[in-house]
């Protein structure tokens, strides 16, 4: 069932919550892939109610970014999500969700929105909260759902549940990946074959950090170099970054000591991919 408005899916919330149903949430920005089908089955084994929310935010992208061509398909994308035990997708216009002359953002300050893709997207994460807080106010879900792919963007969002003391569990799901190692993402598209062999790199580099902090080595200027190193093996690796930050706070640090994030966002092309790993002591 595609719901377009905010009104009707209030309604439709509130006659299960009426029933007493637990209601999970599962925002996207749509062209679903396995990545989102293994979040909305998460949260359709953990609630009675899956909404999937299939909205492409102008307010995360910057300029001359993507927002224009950004895959869209409803079509396909509600087929996937209730085959996926979705029960309702929720696709609203820009206008639904920004009427005119809406000027309110939620943002999340500090080093946690500067860091990583903040860094050369510093509009984005601000976008980001304040999308998914509207969604928070509109479907006031029991858990929302998360990849780790965008490991920073579920700090940010953990954060902002937290300082706004909102009542909802977030829970964030593993990466999902292609047979070799890419992960999935919805601009994989853009790759051209030669893009698409040489992205995989990208998870060759990170297992080699993460084999070397289990080995032993704890300093993060060693671990990047690593990291790195591996990664410009590939003539059309162009590296925006490659760092490790404490998580779920990404404060800088100089020795891993208890959890970090590997994280690195790579283009190849005009195609610009992120992965990451959570670097721990098994």
């Amino acid at each position: 069932m595609i719901i377009t408005t905010i009104s009707e899916l209030r309604n439709y919330l509130k006659a299960q919550r009426a029933k007493n149903k637990t209601v999970g949430l599962v925002p996207t920005m749509g062209f679903l892939h396995e990545g989102h089908l293994s979040l909305i089955r998460c949260a359709n084994a953990e609630n009675d109610v899956v909404v999937v929310s299939d909205f492409v935010n102008p307010t995360q992208f910057g300029p001359n970014e993507d927002y224009e061509t950004y895959p869209r398909d409803i079509e396909r994308d509600a087929k996937l999500a209730v085959a996926a035990g979705g029960d309702v997708v929720f696709y609203p216009s820009v206008t639904e969700m920004y009427p005119e002359g809406s000027a309110t953002f939620v943002e999340v300050e500090g080093n946690i929105t500067r860091v990583l893709c903040g860094a050369s997207r510093p509009t984005h994460f601000k976008g980001v909260t304040t999308v998914v807080n509207m969604l928070f106010n509109i479907v006031k879900p029991d858990k929302a759902y998360f990849g780790q792919k965008d490991a920073q963007q579920a700090a940010v969002l953990m954060k902002m549940v937290r300082d706004t003391h909102q009542n909802i569990e977030l829970v964030v799901c593993p990466i999902v990946r292609e047979e070799d190692g890419l992960a999935m993402s919805s601009r994989n598209t853009y790759l051209n074959d030669e893009e698409r062999k040489q992205a995989t790199i990208l998870n060759q580099a990170l297992a080699e950090g993460e084999k070397a902090f289990l080995a032993g080595e704890t300093a993060v200027e060693k671990l990047v170099s690593i990291i790195a190193d591996k990664i410009k093996e590939m003539p059309l690796a162009e590296i925006d970054y490659v760092d490790i930050y404490d998580f779920p706070s990404l404060t800088e640090i100089k020795k891993i000591e208890r959890q970090a994030l590997a994280a690195v966002a790579v283009k190849f092309g005009k195609t610009r991919l992120i992965d990451n790993r959570i670097l721990r002591e098994e």
